[in-house]
């Protein structure tokens, strides 16, 4: 018997998927007073877009092997 994938293939990449979650999080912070439920979720959003450039860096073409 078969198992099926619980999960649908994503047609975004993770690079956009992150960059969207960043905008979203920074979108709703404004929205919220300052304090440290603002802070979390500014800390999350440059934890995205921080993931986004690396996901982009690993998968550029000029990355070399480590020596």
């Amino acid at each position: 018997m078969q198992t099926r994938s619980r999960f649908l293939p994503n047609p975004k990449s993770l690079y956009q998927r992150l960059n969207d979650e960043a905008q979203r999080l920074r979108k709703e912070a404004r929205g919220t007073q300052l304090g440290v439920e603002r802070e979390r979720l500014i800390r999350e959003a440059r934890q995205a877009e921080t993931a986004s450039h690396i996901d982009q860096w690993l998968s550029s073409p000029g990355l070399r092997a480590p020596t």
